[in-house]
């Protein structure tokens, strides 16, 4: 008997379009390589991420730290920037010996008041006509300073200064405007301790003795600064 024979070719099973075969092959292969390919990726991952992170830190302390005008530039053609855009000396008012601060672009100025001029006698002023007594002023200025607790060495220290200003002369007068037995400079400054600083002795021994407490501390402090420098 005889059977017709189809002009179709027959493909095998595994050949088949709807055969599953394989589509398990190709899965199982790309399983196998997913790990593989996973434990490249990591570290490099890793690696690229801890770079990025250090260069990002780097970056920013470099950005606050330089200063992209304070001339580090190594260059021999550097030419200085001025960093405050041609504005004016800044100046400010202060406290105690300081007159004034001045602030420029490269540096500072600090200028110190200036020591008071001496205040001229007022014209046409002239010493009263006295007699001077220097022993009874010594006598006056003894007590007086063993009141104030000081011991007699003081009052030895205090005999040599104001032998050398004005010899204990009460009308003794200085062409600069210095008067009396402390020499006060201008004398009217003696009228704080009494109006009859011009003739009293008792007025101005106590003006000069508060002058030196102030200053000097006691009359050997002040005797010690005259032979250093000539004056108190």
């Amino acid at each position: 008997m005889n059977v017709p024979r189809s002009s179709a070719p027959v493909r095998p099973a595994a050949m088949r379009r709807d055969d599953p075969a394989p589509r398990a092959r190709e899965a199982s292969r790309a399983n196998v390589s997913s790990p593989a390919r996973n434990r490249v990726a990591g570290p490099i991952k890793q690696a690229a991420t801890v770079t990025f992170a250090f260069a990002a830190s780097v970056s920013f302390l470099l950005v606050n730290i330089v200063d992209p005008y304070s001339g580090a530039t190594a260059s021999s053609t550097y030419t200085p920037v001025d960093r405050f855009g041609g504005q004016a000396v800044q100046e400010y008012a202060v406290d105690g010996d300081i007159a004034a601060a001045s602030v420029a672009a490269e540096g500072y100025l600090v200028e110190k008041k200036p020591e008071p001029e001496p205040e001229p006698a007022g014209a046409g002023w002239a010493p009263p006509a006295i007699v001077p007594d220097p022993g009874s002023a010594q006598a006056y200025a003894a007590g007086a300073v063993a009141a104030r607790g000081w011991p007699s060495t003081e009052f030895d220290c205090l005999v040599a200064l104001w032998n050398r200003e004005s010899g204990w002369r009460v009308n003794a007068y200085n062409p600069s405007g210095a008067y009396g037995i402390p020499q006060a400079l201008p004398g009217s400054k003696m009228a704080t301790a009494g109006a009859d600083w011009e003739t009293n002795a008792a007025t101005q021994i106590e003006w000069g003795l508060g002058y030196i407490s102030g200053r000097y501390g006691t009359p050997c402090g002040a005797w010690a600064h005259s032979e250093a420098n000539g004056w108190y």
